[in-house]
């Protein structure tokens, strides 16, 4: 098992090991921890596995995945590794808990949702789908990384128009890029700045349990 997190899992109170349930791997920003995204998932724990993963840097009274040279410039080393680390962790976790692998999904805000968008670049059929709420793909991901995303990749990125971090044209460039690779995009700039609004949570919830029901929908079907 991949020691370079703590996480915390949690399991619908329905939880059955002869079932197949969809994830969601959730991943904090710079500074928070596992537990600012436990609550935040609450409301989807009734129909998904939670995985929420700590960064392994402690940053602040929190934590981080990596550290940055300057606004869009991650520390290279830290960055690489972490991305390596939370691939294997989702493989290790995919064996241990009774996950569906055609219905895996990463939930990442500011540094968790760089992380997020990154997963999704390289893990190919792994990742059914990402929730990026206000971050960005840095240059290095897009020039150097090997990009193959899933043919059934789903995206939702989500920007305030008011993020005083990261200004609103990082998110309208995270939803162009993935246009490039990928049909399914849903891109959600919001008034707002850089946390998450009443109506974005409202917002991700439904498009979550939405592509997760069509999702198990298509599998029923190839299985008729």
């Amino acid at each position: 098992m991949n020691k370079s997190f703590t996480y915390e899992v949690r399991v619908p109170s329905d939880y059955n090991t002869d079932q197949q349930y969809p994830v969601i791997f959730a991943l904090h920003g710079m500074g928070s921890d596992e537990q600012d995204m436990l609550r935040l998932m609450e409301p989807l724990q009734s129909d998904f596995i939670i995985v929420a993963v700590r960064g392994p840097i402690v940053q602040g009274n929190g934590y981080a995945y990596f550290q940055i040279k300057s606004i869009g410039n991650p520390v290279r080393e830290l960055f690489d590794n972490s991305v390596q680390g939370l691939q294997q962790l989702i493989k290790d976790l995919s064996a241990e808990y009774a996950i569906d692998p055609a219905r895996r999904y990463i939930i990442g805000f500011s540094q968790g949702a760089i992380m997020a968008m990154t997963l999704s670049l390289v893990m190919g059929d792994s990742i059914k789908g990402i929730v990026a709420m206000s971050g960005y793909i840095p240059q290095f991901v897009k020039d150097e990384y090997p990009i193959e995303p899933g043919t059934a990749l789903s995206v939702f990125i989500s920007h305030g128009d008011q993020d005083h971090i990261f200004p609103l044209q990082l998110g309208e460039g995270n939803a162009d890029y993935f246009r490039e690779h990928i049909s399914n995009v849903t891109y959600v700039p919001y008034p707002g700045g850089h946390h998450v609004t009443a109506q974005l949570y409202d917002q991700f919830q439904f498009w979550l349990r939405s592509d997760a029901e069509l999702a198990a929908g298509h599998l029923k079907g190839l299985n008729a």
